[in-house]
């Protein structure tokens, strides 16, 4: 018996192409009707407050009165002059980067050692997760008795009585204040992050550590050529969580340093507030958050562009 090929008759195969022609514009109609939510909440909560923004930084308007004046980039210029605006985008920057690169460095160890088994692993894991739960604004007051540069303070205390080190100035010194407040925002997020890690970590099948070590491959090579390549998208997302998170922060320096002493702790988004609310200069606050967004889509960029040549080399 011979076998013949089967093929549709043409008049079934333009009745197909026909129902194919039918059911494009529904489910074309069907997908733009899921996205039109999603475009409209994009119109109103970004796209007309950055066109305000940018209208308004380059106006006098103070917030209240209707006849501001069009006074072209000299709320630019301001940004870039006035001392306090600076210091605010070197402290972030130092703030966002220092986290990044410290809290990877620290969480991807970690989560490999909490992958292990191990008694009560389960409650270890909370705690070091545990910093992540409390807002920044609350664990900022708690250090700040912690750190509280007098005698009376509690880290100044214990190293009294073990040492006995005269009070140290953590927070009324440029530098260490400085110092306290990027080493706290370490602290509360390392934690979470080894979480993320380790979630990825248990995802990586276990046989190709089985196939290693039958290979004789060390702890410190299986680390370095599964563990680290197959962890390479775990570092995208978090190390943008964490450049991201440390560039908007506000809540952690203001409630433990103020911004002070003087504005070197003072973030950005702290500027912004003080001078477009607080001092009600409008202009001037909205020159500085245009400047922001032009700043942190650069560095997300930058960030993102870095971590697909990563991943592209471990591959």
């Amino acid at each position: 018996m011979s076998s013949t090929p089967v093929t549709a008759s043409p008049r079934i195969a333009s009745t197909l192409r026909a129902f194919g022609r039918a059911r494009w514009p529904s489910e074309s109609l069907s997908s733009r009707v899921f996205v039109l939510p999603i475009a409209i909440v994009m119109v109103v909560l970004f796209l007309v407050p950055l066109a305000q923004s940018v209208y308004y930084s380059l106006t006098n308007f103070n917030g209240y009165s209707t006849d501001a004046k069009f006074v072209g980039f000299t709320n630019y210029a301001k940004v870039f002059t006035d001392a306090t605006m600076t210091s605010g985008l070197f402290f972030t920057l130092l703030f966002a980067i220092s986290t990044t690169v410290v809290v990877t460095a620290l969480a991807i160890p970690l989560a490999v050692i909490l992958n292990r088994k191990f008694f009560g692993r389960r409650f270890v894991q909370s705690m070091f997760f545990f910093p992540a739960i409390p807002s920044m604004a609350i664990l900022g007051l708690v250090w700040g008795f912690i750190f509280n540069p007098l005698g009376s303070g509690a880290l100044n205390s214990v190293l009294h009585a073990l040492f006995g080190l005269a009070p140290i100035p953590w927070l009324s010194v440029d530098q260490l204040a400085q110092l306290s407040v990027i080493v706290v925002g370490i602290w509360t997020q390392t934690g979470w992050h080894a979480m993320l890690y380790l979630a990825y970590l248990q995802s990586i099948p276990h046989d190709y550590y089985e196939v290693a070590m039958i290979d004789g491959a060390s702890p410190r090579q299986r680390f370095t050529y599964i563990t680290l390549p197959l962890l390479a998208p775990a570092v995208t997302i978090s190390s943008l969580l964490l450049l991201t998170g440390g560039l908007k922060v506000y809540d952690l320096p203001f409630t433990l340093t103020a911004g002070g002493p003087g504005f070197a702790t003072e973030t950005l988004t702290q500027a912004i507030i003080q001078n477009g609310v607080a001092q009600a200069k409008f202009g001037e606050g909205s020159a500085l958050a245009v400047v922001f967004l032009l700043l942190v889509g650069v560095v997300v960029l930058a960030q993102l562009a870095l971590a697909r040549k990563l991943e592209k080399s471990f591959q």
